[in-house]
């Protein structure tokens, strides 16, 4: 048996500013929404926001990577996040790895591939 369809959960305070975070920075698109569960996809994958969280610190293991990270690192700090780690290439790695906190509290990263 093979499952249908893999889902990656966020916790929201706040769920009209998760969707509007998720959709208008990050570039996701609204699959379903309501003030308790919402699903937001990239092609296959889907992030699925729950309500009522505190929007205390919530490690998540969640990475995005972007054709240009420095400029979304920028967007992330515009619009409310924060900047855990500037995007940096660790020895070894091919990508430029950086670390943000979302107006949730989700800590997510956030790479560019750089060969």
């Amino acid at each position: 048996m093979k499952p249908e369809k893999v889902k990656f959960m966020l916790m929201a305070a706040d769920m009209k500013r998760a969707v509007r975070f998720y959709c208008d920075v990050i570039g996701l698109e609204k699959i379903f929404v309501s003030d308790f569960w919402t699903e937001l996809s990239f092609g296959d994958a889907i992030i699925a926001l729950h309500g009522g969280h505190d929007g205390s610190r919530n490690p998540t293991g969640l990475s995005f990577q972007y054709e240009n990270v420095l400029a979304l690192a920028e967007k992330i700090a515009a619009v409310g996040g924060t900047i855990l780690q500037s995007p940096q290439q660790r020895e070894g790695e091919p990508i430029l790895l950086g670390v943000f906190r979302d107006t949730e509290g989700n800590e997510v990263f956030m790479t560019q591939y750089v060969g």
